[in-house]
């Protein structure tokens, strides 16, 4: 009886054994198996790369698709933390891309774990973009020169104006520095218009970044973040491309689209479909595109000194046309084709 036991006891221990060495394979390195993490390493061996970032499958897949794009054999592709990420060649440049998903979380923490794995020298952002610029059309292809958040909050409570401070002001968490929306001011009361919203005023605010090479937990704000000067400068050349103005055999836009280089585009995680939300963004803070991706990259960037440019293609007028539904069920596959056209030829550029 007691050889049964200790061969019970044995079975166990082996049991147990086999359990823990399981868990040190799969958590030793954090979520990433030390076997993939091995495979990074060899991925870096012939680094750098130039990095992709995208939000949606159907903007990711017109490039996939391009006959311009030439996948990795021996590795097409590398799976971490429920990103995928696409190993391959455009022309001479070395590439990886990812998908981020819908959402400013989404793209910040793709961005972050692309940047901290792999050798990346640059940053391309490309996707759609709702348009809140009157002089632009849809299907125009926009880079802009900076980059902002503007789903950063500081709600102010019934009663108090701009004359009165914001909790934790005097602190340097918040700041009435660039401004605020008055709820009340978009009243639909057409019987009282002296009424006030009690949803009072919602003022804009920078976000906190930690950059790399400063000293660790001493923050900065950042509100306006710039792309890169070189990239930016180097998108001129991308004016003047010609790209397509036809949804379908039957839908097409007024003009050929063009690729504009604008001063402005802003982010936040709404999908923005409202008129006067649209012409408020505009006259705020004069952006063109609104997305909801571009600025979480940017900061992201910013904070881990890498160069970042956001080329960004109109799929919609953010609520400001006369169409009773907003424009992207139509115009966002020529809109997703256009960016990848225009990221094409900007990646031609970079390698020329």
């Amino acid at each position: 009886m007691m050889s049964g036991i200790m061969k019970h006891l044995t079975t166990l221990l082996l049991l147990l054994s086999a359990l823990v060495l399981l868990i040190m394979a799969t958590t030793s390195h954090g979520a990433i198996p030390k076997s993939t993490l091995k495979m990074v390493e060899e991925v870096n061996k012939q680094g750098p790369f130039l990095g992709l970032v995208v939000p949606n499958s159907f903007e990711m897949s017109p490039l996939l698709q391009s006959k311009s794009f030439v996948q990795n054999k021996k590795l097409p592709y590398l799976d971490i933390g429920g990103r995928r990420f696409h190993l391959g060649k455009i022309g001479k440049d070395k590439l990886i891309m990812v998908m981020t998903g819908l959402s400013m979380l989404n793209a910040g923490l793709a961005t972050q774990l692309l940047l901290s794995l792999f050798e990346i020298k640059g940053v391309v952002h490309f996707g759609i973009a709702g348009n809140a610029n009157p002089e632009l059309q849809i299907g125009d292809v926009t880079i802009p020169q900076y980059w902002a958040h503007t789903g950063l909050w500081s709600w102010q409570r019934y009663g108090n104006g701009p004359q009165n401070e914001l909790p934790l002001e005097a602190g340097g968490d918040f700041t009435r520095k660039y401004g605020y929306l008055n709820i009340s001011y978009y009243s639909t009361n057409k019987i009282d218009k002296s009424s006030e919203n009690f949803l009072n005023n919602v003022w804009y605010q920078p976000e906190e970044i930690f950059p790399v090479n400063d000293v660790p937990e001493v923050r900065e704000h950042a509100f306006w973040v710039p792309v890169d000067e070189k990239y930016f400068a180097l998108s001129k050349q991308l004016e003047g491309t010609k790209l397509p103005k036809c949804a379908n055999s039957t839908t097409c836009l007024p003009r050929n689209p063009k690729v504009v280089r604008v001063d402005r585009g802003c982010s936040a995680n709404t999908f923005v479909d409202n008129a006067a939300y649209r012409q408020f963004l505009r006259s705020k803070f004069d952006v063109t595109p609104v997305d909801m991706e571009s600025a979480a990259v940017a900061l992201v960037c910013r904070q881990l000194e890498k160069p970042f440019v956001a080329i960004r293609s109109l799929s919609d007028l953010a609520g400001g046309g006369s169409a009773q539904s907003n424009e992207a069920d139509v115009f966002a596959p020529l809109a997703a084709q256009n960016a990848v056209d225009v990221v094409l030829k900007f990646l031609t550029l970079l390698t020329s």
